[in-house]
């Protein structure tokens, strides 16, 4: 099982967020498998960056994370914006 990191703006994200027990318990899963989609989580390996990035999908929540020394580094948190 790995560590999972979550960046203090990613924190605040979530403060703001309705779901915020739910979004948690899924970025805690990403310890245990961070490269396998699972029930209500979508991962995907990102193309186009520097270093190999995943980005997480609940719902309409997006995370983007690397993977580095053993551990997950969640690093951004977005809303997607359907128009």
């Amino acid at each position: 099982m790995m560590e999972v990191v979550i960046h203090p703006r990613v924190r605040k994200y979530l403060e703001n967020c309705n779901e915020k027990e739910r979004l948690i318990d899924h970025l805690k899963k990403l310890g245990d498998d961070p490269y396998t989609s699972r029930s209500g989580a979508d991962i995907k390996k990102l193309k186009g960056k520097e270093h190999d990035m995943y980005r997480l999908r609940v719902g309409e929540h997006r995370f983007e994370y690397f993977i580095d020394e053993g551990k997950v580094w969640i690093d951004e948190a977005f809303k997607r914006d359907y128009r």
